[in-house]
């Protein structure tokens, strides 16, 4: 196994960020956390209330990947920052994306866009069991029905195709109405 550098960071100063953001796709993953009844049905599906830049969106679970960290340690710290330390996610020891989103600075290349960067995001279906108390730059999370979540409502609520991923999830997971 390959010795990790001591202390590695992670993370870029903030003129690193943009100088690679213009020249590389980065890496993210997007989380999409769900309940699951006893039986194995997805009941509900979790969306956080953003503000970014003076506007207010719903909004899945998003973050880069840090250099050394694996998808799953990615998983979990970026679920953690959003739902807080008591959310307590399901994730496999080898998780497996349900979708590749290619977000592109400029419309039109795709359904999805973040005009900070090109990103690649790993997108998974999250079960969470425990309390959700959300954090960082999120203000709340409401549960919704899979209707609910699939709603033309929720879908205007939400930026940078965010809803056509939800879409697919639900898709994925068999609960789209």
């Amino acid at each position: 196994m390959a010795e990790l550098p001591s202390e590695p960071s992670g993370w870029l100063s903030e003129n690193e960020l943009e100088q690679i953001r213009g020249e590389l796709p980065l890496l993210y993953i997007n989380a999409i956390p769900v309940r699951i009844n006893p039986m194995g049905e997805l009941t509900e599906v979790g969306l956080l209330l953003r503000v970014d830049d003076g506007v207010m969106s719903r909004a899945i679970v998003a973050g880069r990947v840090l250099h050394h960290e694996r998808i799953r340690e990615a998983l979990m710290r970026n679920l953690e920052k959003d739902l807080g330390g008591v959310a307590l996610p399901r994730i496999p020891t080898n998780p497996q994306p349900f979708a590749v989103a290619e977000y592109f600075p400029t419309p039109g290349f795709g359904p999805f866009t973040d005009t900070r960067q090109h990103a690649v995001a790993l997108a998974f279906v999250v079960p969470v069991d425990g309390d959700c108390e959300p954090s960082q730059n999120s203000l709340d999370i409401v549960w919704l029905s899979p209707e609910e979540a699939a709603s033309e409502e929720v879908a205007r609520e939400m930026t940078g195709g965010q809803d056509v991923l939800l879409r697919q999830a639900l898709a994925h997971c068999g609960v789209l109405p």
